[in-house]
């Protein structure tokens, strides 16, 4: 098991529901654990050992927390070095427009001020507007229309000058 399929495993248990899940495997247990559920309900989940073998993973990997690790991001190009990256402040679902029938907040190459709204972030039936604290003009929009995104997560690359 490689650690993508880890991380995919943790998304899929936090959006599941689930307050823990363990994995068995033939050289390796995982246990995760939500902790935002009091029912105290645990799924279990053994796979059947397979003629190919998986790599081994460290004793401390046996047990994974659900808490989102921040990984830092490789330094952009020295082209997009002048830009400034808007990310997000919350976790939910991205929105360009506040309304299907109504026009986009910005596209590419719209000049933004600082207050002004550059999409909406629905999170818990609640729709956020995401305003600028910049003023500057959209190089590149980084996420599509209706797409989730998750806390920090680069939406938009400005350039201030």
């Amino acid at each position: 098991m490689e650690l993508k399929d880890i991380q995919n495993l943790i998304k899929f248990v936090a959006k599941s529901g689930a307050s823990e899940v363990k994995l068995e495997m033939e050289d390796i247990k995982i246990t995760i654990k939500t902790g935002h559920s009091s029912k105290g309900e645990t799924t279990y989940i053994q796979q059947i050992p397979s003629m190919a073998t998986s790599p081994q993973l460290p004793a401390n990997q046996g047990q994974m927390d659900t808490t989102p690790a921040i990984t830092d991001v490789a330094p952009v190009a020295t082209e997009e070095s002048k830009y400034v990256t808007i990310k997000s402040p919350i976790i939910g679902t991205f929105y360009r427009k506040p309304a299907p029938d109504k026009p986009m907040f910005v596209e590419v190459g719209s000049t933004i001020n600082p207050g002004g709204v550059l999409c909406v972030i629905e999170a818990m039936k609640l729709f956020n507007e995401i305003e600028s604290e910049i003023s500057g003009k959209i190089v590149k929009i980084l996420v599509d229309d209706a797409s989730p995104v998750e806390f920090d997560q680069p939406l938009f690359l400005v350039d201030p000058s």
